[in-house]
């Protein structure tokens, strides 16, 4: 395996999500989270940025049982890589972190280094 080209970042990353057209933005901390298959962002930040439209349904594990949520394609920034990824909506209103950064996204070229700094500390 090669290296070299991969992004090397920590457990909590800044991350810029884009709206469609481009012309709003806004910066969050995201949880990554290798244990979820898919990323997943607040419903509340897909209606700020009019993000959408819904392209499939998943079928989603957690602590709550089992969800069916939509799933949408946003365009981000992370660690200096723009790119277009699919989330699962939620409502994360009580989480801390409003976009959780799963698998779909890190084998983009990410490797995930726990004792980088993060904004938890």
């Amino acid at each position: 395996m090669k290296i070299s080209d991969k992004r090397i970042i920590g457990v909590v990353e800044k991350l810029q999500v884009l709206s469609n057209d481009s012309k709003k933005k806004l910066d969050f901390l995201a949880r990554i989270d290798t244990g979820a298959t898919m990323s997943s962002i607040d419903s509340k930040i897909v209606k700020e940025l009019n993000l959408g439209p819904m392209i499939r349904t998943k079928k989603v594990k957690n602590a709550n049982g089992v969800m069916i949520r939509p799933v949408i394609e946003a365009n981000i920034l992370l660690h200096g890589k723009k790119m277009r990824s699919k989330f699962t909506v939620s409502d994360r209103t009580n989480m801390k972190y409003k976009v959780l950064v799963g698998r779909n996204i890190l084998k983009e070229g990410f490797l995930i280094d726990p004792k980088m700094k993060d904004e938890e500390e």
